[in-house]
């Protein structure tokens, strides 16, 4: 087992969602989760999962987050129904952004792009989006919840920044991204739900923290797959590991150590938001379902031992849906 300084973080990892025969669900649990709107494609079920009569704007949000993000999606329609669309909303703006880097050829295209939501935020604020199906739904979001406009564009800034294929000089490069865009997206959420509460924005700032550097592993074996390396630096060095080791897939107990010390962290932050449990309002709680994914796969990759590129890790969790349906009936996270 790969081992490090770090260790202690993990104890013996379980996945935090306590044993099912504590408490039992109730006997129509299953019936109800096979209704749950996630399995729905078609624009009619689609409106019925927005909690409300869904306009073209709302369900082409909707759909995006069902491609490009899927358990932003599912975590989304497990909110309260008046909240729905405002974060169907807002995780459509955030992958827009997300998707600028990997479909452009050139950085200065990139950075167009980018402006361009710079100038639609503003455009918003000041009552005048464009006709841009995400832009008109976080129009209706910010009037309707007030949303903070520094937390959107630190979103936007951190990923301009972000557009350069560097790798993270070190894990602090790494959680500061996490925070101006996982954990923005996290208070912006919290604002959908009504929460102000500062044991509540401190569980956001970590789990914030703990998403980007799981969405970090989980994309390394793509970026790998095209010669890129963004984990952080300073870990490889740490353990005398190169970027040509990471690229040619060699899974000796240094590389496997350099994984282990990042998903530790990962592991760090989310023990560390948990520990606001008992002080956050029940109200945030639906906002920090992700927990339940991010635990999903600091589990997995524990079982195969810290080896990044195993197949199992690419699977898609089939029990996602029922295990975060759970997860909010209990009102944990």
């Amino acid at each position: 087992m790969a081992a490090s300084t770090l260790g202690s973080a993990w104890g013996s990892l379980r996945p935090h969602v306590p044993s099912l025969c504590r408490r039992r669900p109730p006997q129509d649990l299953c019936a109800r989760s096979r209704r749950l709107p996630e399995l729905a494609v078609s624009g009619r079920s689609l409106a019925a999962a927005s909690g409300r009569g869904a306009s073209g704007t709302d369900l082409y949000c909707m759909e995006l987050l069902r491609k490009r993000d899927y358990e932003g999606y599912l975590c989304s329609l497990l909110l309260p129904a008046e909240s729905r669309s405002a974060a169907f909303a807002l995780r459509a703006f955030n992958v827009e952004l997300a998707q600028v880097k990997d479909s452009v050829s050139e950085k200065t295209i990139g950075l167009m792009r980018m402006q361009f939501w710079k100038n639609t935020v503003e455009d918003i604020y000041c009552d005048n989006p464009p006709q841009q199906p995400v832009a008109i739904e976080l129009w209706k979001a910010i009037k309707r919840h007030n949303l903070t406009k520094r937390w959107l564009m630190k979103i936007i800034d951190e990923r301009e920044k972000n557009l350069d294929d560097k790798a993270y000089r070190n894990i602090q490069e790494l959680e500061t991204y996490a925070e101006n865009t996982q954990s923005s997206l996290l208070y912006l959420t919290l604002e959908i739900l009504g929460v102000k509460d500062l044991h509540a924005d401190h569980a956001a700032s970590h789990i914030g923290k703990a998403q980007g550097i799981v969405t970090c592993l989980r994309a390394a074996p793509y970026h790998g797959s095209r010669r890129k390396v963004f984990l952080p630096m300073d870990i490889f060095m740490l353990h005398g590991v190169s970027q040509e080791d990471f690229l040619r897939k060699n899974q000796d107990k240094n590389v496997r150590d350099v994984i282990y010390d990042i998903a530790s962290q990962a592991h760090l932050h989310l023990k560390h938001a948990r520990s606001f449990q008992k002080s956050v309002p029940v109200k945030a709680f639906p906002a920090f379902l992700h927990t339940v994914a991010l635990e999903d796969y600091l589990k997995k990759i524990q079982q195969v031992d810290f080896d990044i590129f195993h197949p199992t890790l690419q699977q898609k969790n089939t029990l996602l849906p029922l295990s975060l349906y759970i997860q909010s009936w209990r009102k944990r996270y």
